[in-house]
């Protein structure tokens, strides 16, 4: 008898055919589940039982849609509906009193909905611990880095022990390396949150999350100090005390990196100053003013740029500091030609004189742009931060350090190798033998200010990105400045430099023993004290002060 035939004649036959042909069945109507599209399994969501609806959420998940999260979470949070006039799905907002709806499909805005004009898909505890198993199961395998690295940061803060699976799974598949590293500690704070982790899964877990560091590290850790398992809570003590050393040095380098930080800025505030007060000798009291035209030159040329060639905008600090300092720097040579030249050797008259046309500047610039705040934006390669161990940089700040100390080379540069660099000397040397050999002092005056003043201006282009601009911006540095210079050795670039940062660094690491109110005040206490030994600061050079 042949095998067909053997087959059927068994009274096992038909119940086994039956039981194939309904095998096949499913396996097609499954196949059939799965290749609905994403749009028809959303539509589905609001049909059926809450069983039914797991299914469809399980199925939108295999789908992998971009859409899916937004989706999905908007279900998780409360806000999926569907619109009682055409039975659209949507996610709604509030907007005021508002309700307001946006298909969660195709994006359409339906804008206010009536009350009542929509139904709430509804969903219970066991389809929210689906939707969070879904969502991080989809970000966790997102093709967006970004999305991944978020979502692995998002399950080591709030570690689920249903999501291990998903979690040790996408990290096998990883091949991002920050993102990996973030997974690893998703998966160890996931396995010490599971009570079904092994001992000694768990001490390795505390072991990886004690050799990351930084403090959210500790927020895990700390709980499993007084833990029952003595095993546990040795290693959890062990991780802690490694953590907490490691947090001291990392603030320590924090402070140094905040000092350096404020040092640039005093660099750049002070700088222009070291010229005009250090190689005049004279007393600029709207030193802060022309750091002041600085910031308003950014502001308009970025206002320009919004309104006229918008593409152009990253490029706006780059094409605003030449304009800057040559504005800055031609109100310093009108300063000088029209009132300093007159006051040389009297040096109460000049600070007197100077803070005068300091007032006449606030109120140009009052009358001209109105006394409030004017907004000036980063350009993209001056937004955002990065991370260094536990320490936090920003790249305004950090372009500012490059900036001041590429200004101070240059400044240096040009008072070493180019003329009026030498006649710049020369005078402040000898006054007299420098105008018997045919240098025209009264031009390399004019120039020496206008100088300083330009790099002023320089300096209001990098405050602009860290500061309020507004007609007061210069008065915040101007004491701050001379403090600087004085403390630094009058006329001495490199003091000038070391005086910045010094006074810097030594604010920020007295801040947070003292307050910032009191930090200065003992800064200035210790200038004073300092001056009391050295009057002519760190780096002392000759100037008009000690001629003849």
């Amino acid at each position: 008898m042949g095998a067909a035939q053997a087959y059927f004649c068994d009274g096992r036959g038909p119940m086994t055919l039956a039981r194939l042909i309904l095998a096949c069945f499913f396996t097609l109507w499954a196949a059939a589940s799965s290749a609905q599209s994403f749009d028809d399994l959303v539509k589905a969501l609001p049909d059926g039982s809450y069983t039914d609806r797991a299914k469809v959420i399980g199925a939108i998940t295999g789908t992998g849609d971009d859409r899916a999260v937004d989706v999905l979470e908007a279900l998780l949070d409360g806000n999926l509906d569907v619109l009682k006039s055409n039975d659209a799905v949507v996610v709604v907002s509030k907007k005021g009193r508002d309700e307001i709806a946006t298909d969660a499909l195709s994006g359409e805005d339906y804008g206010a909905i009536p009350s009542r004009g929509s139904t709430k898909i509804k969903v219970n505890n066991a389809l929210r611990r689906d939707l969070r198993a879904a969502i991080g199961t989809l970000t966790l395998s997102s093709a967006n880095p970004a999305r991944r690295l978020a979502a692995a940061n998002a399950a080591f803060a709030a570690p689920d022990p249903e999501q291990l699976t998903s979690l040790e799974q996408a990290l096998a598949d990883e091949t991002d390396s920050n993102v990996a590293a973030a997974m690893e500690r998703a998966v160890a704070a996931t396995r010490i949150a599971d009570p079904a982790t092994a001992t000694e899964t768990k001490l390795d877990a505390i072991a990886l999350l004690g050799k990351r560091g930084g403090q959210s590290a500790l927020a895990v850790l700390n709980p499993l100090t007084g833990s029952d398992d003595a095993a546990i809570a040795e290693a959890a003590d062990a991780a802690v005390t490694h953590i907490n050393n490691q947090k001291q040095l990392w603030d320590l380098a924090q402070n140094v990196w905040f000092g350096l930080s404020l040092g640039s800025v005093l660099l750049l505030a002070a700088i222009g100053l070291a010229i005009t007060f250090g190689v005049m000798g004279v007393i600029n009291m709207a030193h802060g003013e022309l750091v002041m035209l600085g910031a308003y030159t950014t502001f308009m040329v970025q206002d320009a740029i919004r309104n006229s060639a918008p593409h152009l905008f990253d490029w706006s600090l780059l094409i605003a500091a030449p304009l800057a300092f040559l504005v800055a720097g031609a109100v310093g040579v009108i300063i000088e030609r029209g009132c300093v030249r007159f006051l040389y050797g009297r040096p109460l008259e000049t600070l007197l004189a100077t803070w005068g046309v300091s007032l006449i500047l606030q109120q140009a610039v009052r009358t001209i742009f109105g006394p409030n705040n004017r907004e000036v934006g980063n350009p993209s390669w001056m937004s955002g931060a990065f991370e260094l161990g536990q320490m936090t940089i920003t790249y305004n700040r950090l372009w500012i350090l490059v900036f001041a100390l590429a200004v101070f080379v240059i400044l240096l540069m040009v008072m070493k190798r180019t003329p009026i660099g030498l006649q710049m000397r020369a005078v402040t040397q000898n006054r007299a033998m420098a105008a018997d050999m045919g240098i025209r002092t009264g031009w390399v005056d004019a120039m020496t200010f206008g100088l300083g003043a330009g790099i002023a201006g320089l300096a209001g282009v990098a405050l602009s990105q860290i500061d309020n601009v507004s007609p007061n911006l210069g008065q915040s540095y101007i004491v701050d400045s001379f403090m600087v210079v004085v403390f630094g050795g009058a006329g001495n670039l490199f003091g000038t430099l070391a005086g910045a940062f010094t006074i810097g660094v030594a604010n920020k690491f007295l801040e947070p023993l003292t307050g910032a109110v009191l930090g200065k005040i003992l800064v200035l206490i210790f200038i004073i004290l300092f001056i009391q030994k050295r009057p002519r600061g760190l780096f002392a050079v000759r100037g008009r002060a000690v001629e003849g």
